[in-house]
């Protein structure tokens, strides 16, 4: 490996505490500009601008994705910083240097039509389906993460006025609760909490009393998707882009969705206007009565 590329990893690891697989993207990223340099003759240190911009008209001729090119312009921006830092380099040869602009993709979702399907399969027979329909429920009804579900506190729970308290890393938002899911609680909280654990400060727990699992969940939550004959690759993240784009195609405010999903900048948010935007069109396809007349 390169002398300065060594240098630099070093830096991440023991100045900038990188994780592990930050500093292995960095490796990887770095090794492939070394490896083109010196196919045409140049080292990290000798370079001018037009060299990097050559790398990455290559990557793009290459065919990689946008979403590689752009990771590769990060770690080489990152690291001639590093070089220009320490004296390495004269200039910041990467100035010039723009990732290409990644279109943002609209995330899948459930329909309307399947999400009902999933809530309805807990047969609310047994207190761990009493557990589950209060986990869906509520997953959808707010549109949490899956880790701020599972970390729920009974504290947190306001049913009377309608609304939870909900914690991210950084700091905590209130999502207010619509019926379905305050009465999911309140059934499981009655009538099926208390034989799964009595004194756990968790809201959701399992079969043995212990908070419930990233994985844990998951595992219910494929199982119910099975059962009602949802054949999409579902997830828990599924439920929370569900929930957003249901909300925004309703007519919900983008502000209020943004602060309920807790995302800190709103074009975060704004992805869902794309779905909302595909619905219209093609329900005006369907009903205009002239808008599949061709020349």
């Amino acid at each position: 490996m390169n002398t300065y590329i060594e240098q630099y990893v070093s830096y991440l690891n023991n100045v900038k505490r990188s994780s592990a697989n930050t500093v292995s993207s960095y490796i990887r990223d770095l090794n492939k500009l070394d490896s083109y340099l010196l196919s045409q003759g140049k080292t990290v240190n000798r370079i001018a601008a037009v060299d990097l911009t050559s790398y990455v008209l290559t990557m793009e001729g290459e065919g990689l994705s946008q979403a590689t090119i752009s990771r590769s312009i990060s770690s080489i921006k990152s690291f001639y910083m590093f070089l220009f830092k320490q004296g390495v380099v004269k200039e910041d040869y990467t100035e010039q240097l723009k990732p290409p602009k990644i279109e943002k993709k609209m995330p899948d979702t459930l329909s309307v039509e399947e999400i009902n399907l999933l809530l309805e399969q807990p047969s609310r027979q047994t207190p761990k389906e009493l557990r589950d329909k209060a986990m869906l429920e509520l997953l959808y009804a707010t549109g949490m993460r899956v880790s701020e579900l599972i970390n729920l506190k009974l504290t947190d729970l306001n049913i009377p006025l309608g609304y939870i308290v909900c914690r991210d890393a950084n700091k905590e938002r209130v999502i207010p609760i619509e019926h379905a899911a305050s009465v999911a609680l309140v059934n499981y909280i009655e009538n099926a909490r208390s034989n799964l654990s009595a004194d756990s400060e968790y809201l959701f727990v399992n079969m043995k009393g212990d908070p419930m699992s990233r994985q844990g969940f998951w595992k219910l939550l494929k199982a119910y998707a099975k059962r009602a004959g949802i054949h999409k690759d579902i997830t828990p993240h599924m439920i929370r882009h569900s929930f957003a784009s249901h909300l925004v195609s309703g007519g919900a405010d983008l502000k209020a969705v943004q602060e309920m999903l807790g995302h800190s900048d709103i074009s975060t948010t704004q992805i869902y206007l794309k779905g909302k935007a595909r619905r219209i069109k093609e329900e005006y396809e369907k009903a205009h009565p002239r808008a599949r007349i061709e020349d």
